[in-house]
């Protein structure tokens, strides 16, 4: 019987973070001593209001009682991804997915906590955000080498037209008129 492969990730199912993320925010308000109530009951409200979407087009966090925070960025916009696991994580099986795009800010726009599925959800990710779509699919047709991209994106066929436009203008005779020969 051949090895069977496991399912592709599909991050859609995910709207929550794991409940072991309420245990990590308390044993992280520990560590504020005195202000252990203050601490976890900010955490707590954090973890209850926490919920995830990944959609076609982006993915998106909200949270928050008093001040509701949501941010959605489209899988365009994002930069680059870092996955970190201090080493309570790590024995919890945690870890911190941190998402940059190019806004010119030193922090990540949106950092997803709580998720036992960290390495998939970066290499989904990745996918993503190279426009590698159809490479993830099972049955999808292998990508060509050097073959060009489809026009599907309308910056790209922004920028095909600013090349061929500077091909033309670079190939033109100087309309100054040369009148040394």
């Amino acid at each position: 019987m051949a090895p069977t492969s496991p399912p592709p990730f599909d991050p859609r199912g995910i709207t929550r973070p794991a409940p072991v993320l309420l245990r990590y925010y308390t044993l992280v308000s520990l560590a504020a001593l005195a202000a252990f109530p203050v601490v976890w009951l900010v955490n707590f409200f954090r973890y209850e209001t926490l919920k995830y979407s990944f959609g076609e087009d982006g993915v998106s966090m909200s949270w928050g009682i008093l001040f509701r925070r949501e941010i959605h960025l489209t899988y365009r916009r994002i930069q680059d991804i870092h996955v970190t696991r201090n080493i309570l994580q790590r024995w919890m099986g945690l870890a911190t997915v941190s998402i940059q795009t190019a806004s010119g800010s030193a922090t990540p726009e949106m950092q997803i906590d709580g998720l036992l599925e960290f390495e998939q959800l970066r290499d989904f990710l990745y996918t993503k955000m190279r426009g590698a779509r159809g490479l993830a699919e099972p049955g999808a047709p292998p990508a060509l080498a050097g073959a060009p991209a489809a026009p599907s994106d309308e910056a790209l066929v922004l920028l095909r037209r600013i090349a061929a436009d500077l091909a033309v203008i670079a190939g033109a005779p100087s309309s100054r008129g040369d009148s040394s020969s």
